[in-house]
């Protein structure tokens, strides 16, 4: 049987490639997807001043005291409410974790954990701030990922946060060079102006020091509903992808501020209040598919003293809730925060991962299962283990001996438009 006759034309396909080039253009640059990167799990903050070269082990150790007099890591799992095998499972590795890499992401804190100390001490502790990162750098004692948190652009702290961050930049590039993984993080960001401006500021220290475009790059604190919902009934939120000129890292939800601003009363003040998940699943909207990141924000109830443990409970649900809501990344404020963080991160790893490699060695051996999946999902099931293996819950050897496959293919699979960057080497 002959083929029908094709009514689409040649001129009619082109025409169709021509009206839709422009729209091409921008899902192509726009919404490039991951890169594949390390996502650090958490951003610890600390007072610049408190900045040390031994900073990363006091934590670690801190941690690793605390859970001792929990009765050890595998105890303090189940009485977070993890299931005992999955406690047996994690709490060697978080401890090896904790040994080996406690902090993953360090913020050296100019803004509200600093507080307004007067030029000649901020200039003095910009410089330090600095000196000490470039020390922890030579010694082999920094975090893979550190940066400053400056003062906003808002009017009343704009000069001095940008001396900061002048100061700080400038005596990394004097003292040897920037971290590879230099984090800047602008915050109470209010308007799509003052990303303009960080753009042009990050532009400006680049050619100043003569280092390669876009080497300075910045996450964007949300922490005003301006920010969210602008004047004009628009969400700015979805122009900040734009208006960052490929710069823009993250964003980061700030949680006292945002909820403060809509007059939440201070005990009810929360990660889960509906108003701070309002707000976060526009950032997640606002930033699919660029390649921007988010993060959740901080719990202020630290597990110390009497109520240490009703602490640890509260901190591990949250950071299990995050994860369940792809947000894969928030802050901690103290070392006993980091047994949570890495309790919950890692169990949520632990216990998808049976189903995950099952359903993904499944797909790749084209076996019919229980769920049959398409390639979209299994993308997304390559992604999951990936980001496991990144943070060293999933061991490579798993990966291979269970998938048959290494940790290059596995990125491919995650990020097929993405070369693959390196795993971090699991204890």
């Amino acid at each position: 049987m002959s083929q029908p006759r094709r009514a689409l034309t040649p001129a009619v396909l082109d025409h169709v490639d021509a009206s839709l080039h422009a729209t091409d253009d921008v899902l192509r640059t726009a919404y490039p997807g991951d890169d594949g990167s390390r996502q650090p799990v958490h951003t610890v903050y600390v007072p610049a001043d408190r900045m040390t070269p031994t900073l990363l082990s006091a934590w670690g150790a801190a941690a690793l005291s605390a859970a001792a007099d929990a009765g050890g890591l595998a105890a303090l799992a189940e009485r977070i409410g993890l299931d005992p095998s999955f406690a047996r499972d994690v709490a060697p590795r978080v401890h090896a974790k904790l040994q080996r890499e406690p902090i993953e992401d360090l913020r050296l804190d100019f803004e509200d954990g600093y507080g307004d100390r007067g030029d000649d001490v901020e200039d003095a502790d910009a410089v330090e701030a600095a000196r000490r990162v470039a020390e922890a750098l030579e010694a082999g004692t920094a975090t893979p990922f550190t940066g400053i948190r400056f003062k906003s652009l808002e009017q009343s702290t704009r000069a001095r946060g940008l001396r900061t961050l002048d100061l700080f930049i400038g005596t990394l590039v004097e003292l040897g060079g920037l971290p590879e993984n230099l984090m800047l993080t602008l915050p109470k960001v209010s308007a799509i102006a003052q990303v303009d401006a960080m753009v042009m500021v990050a532009a400006a220290l680049e050619r100043a020091h003569g280092l390669p475009e876009r080497t300075l790059r910045f996450e964007v604190q949300i922490e005003t509903p301006q920010v969210v919902l602008g004047r004009d009934g628009r969400v700015p939120l979805a122009q900040l992808p734009v208006a960052g000129d490929g710069r823009v890292t993250s964003l980061h939800f700030g949680t006292y501020d945002y909820t403060a601003a809509l007059g939440i009363a201070a005990r009810h003040q929360s990660l889960e209040h509906p108003a701070a998940d309002l707000a976060k699943d526009l950032m997640q909207l606002a930033v699919a598919g660029t390649g921007i990141r988010l993060s959740d924000g901080s719990t202020n109830i630290l597990p110390v003293g009497d109520g240490a443990l009703d602490a640890w409970v509260m901190h591990a649900r949250l950071v299990r809730r995050a994860l369940e809501r792809g947000i894969f990344q928030g802050w901690d404020l103290h070392p006993h925060q980091l047994l949570t963080r890495y309790l919950a991160t890692y169990a949520f790893f632990r216990e998808g991962y049976p189903d995950a490699a099952t359903r993904l060695g499944a797909y790749l051996n084209s076996r019919a299962g229980t769920v049959l999946d398409e390639p979209a999902t299994a993308r997304a099931l390559a992604w999951f283990l990936h980001r496991g293996l990144q943070c060293g819950a999933i061991d490579p050897v798993e990966i291979t001996a269970d998938l048959g496959i290494g940790h290059d293919t596995l990125t491919a699979l995650a990020h097929p438009t993405r070369s693959a960057p390196p795993a971090e080497e699991s204890a």
